[in-house]
């Protein structure tokens, strides 16, 4: 069997799980993403919670989707289809990864704060 078949499952499969645990716990969530938790809790206060989770429940869902396709060809077309959609993943997940926090968070910014 094809073993990028199993990986892109299972990592769609995962992907829907943090979909969902975003989508039930809406803002509480956000102690869940990368870099938030870490902020002073002064700091957490000025930003949107809600649209903060609202993202990255998208972005979960997105890369399922991307990775559930790719185990899909896999199966039925080519075993290449996988890395394929990995190399696609890879590209979709670093364009949101940021290193400083003002680019990471900054869109979240609450204007009454």
């Amino acid at each position: 069997m094809n073993i990028g078949f199993f990986i892109c499952i299972v990592s769609s499969l995962l992907f829907c799980l943090f979909a969902l645990i975003f989508t039930f716990l809406k803002g509480k969530a956000a102690m869940l993403i990368s870099g938030f938790n870490t902020l002073s809790k002064e700091q957490r206060e000025s930003y949107d919670k809600e649209k903060m989770c609202k993202d990255q429940r998208n972005a979960f869902l997105l890369w399922a989707v991307i990775l559930g396709v790719g185990s899909i060809l896999s199966y039925f077309i080519s075993e290449y289809a996988a890395p394929a959609a990995f190399a696609v993943w890879l590209v979709v997940f670093f364009k949101d990864v940021h290193l400083d926090e003002e680019k990471a968070f900054g869109k979240y910014k609450r204007k009454d704060k």
